[in-house]
């Protein structure tokens, strides 16, 4: 498979307990695992120190995968105002490390995710964990799910070639 003209694509799950993140190499209509994990911190930990290791893993997944571009999984909270400042601080630390390396920063909906990687908006989460699978020839789901996610986030992005300017992070 000649993979000249492919791009290197993380995508990045935000969490402060647990970030999730995979990378890919797409040419668009193909895609081919990189890798993927977590990046996770202490809930004993301060805050301070949580966001420090986390801005400093993504650095470090960076610096370690050369990215062409950089995908963020939207955050979507119903209900709990202090996971949600949490989980935005770390999104922020992890947006800072990837603007200081690129200006290639994009951003997906929940909802987008599932629409592109599924074909339905409202898929449930095994239906995705199952066609990340399927879409990366891989013999198991990955674990955990929110590597899962990140992976899914990078598909998504590898699926939106044409329509990519829509959602980039202003």
């Amino acid at each position: 498979m000649n993979w000249g003209d492919a791009l290197i694509i993380l995508g990045i799950d935000p969490g402060l307990a647990t970030m999730g993140w995979g990378v890919i190499e797409s040419d668009g209509s193909r895609h081919r695992l990189i890798q993927y994990g977590t990046l996770g911190t202490p809930a004993g930990q301060p805050v301070p120190v949580r966001l420090r290791a986390i801005y400093s893993g993504v650095q470090q997944l960076i610096s370690t995968y050369r990215p062409d571009d950089i995908v963020f999984e939207e955050l979507f909270f119903a209900r709990n105002v202090t996971t949600a400042l949490n989980v935005g601080a770390a999104r922020g630390v992890a947006l800072l490390a990837a603007a200081q390396y690129t200006e290639n920063l994009y951003e997906y909906t929940p909802m987008q995710i599932k629409q592109a990687v599924v074909g339905f908006g409202k898929a449930e989460k095994r239906q995705v964990q199952m066609m990340v699978k399927m879409l990366l020839g891989l013999s198991e789901v990955p674990r955990p799910d929110d590597a899962a996610d990140g992976l899914a986030a990078a598909i998504t992005h590898a699926h939106s070639a044409r329509q990519r300017q829509l959602f980039k992070i202003q």
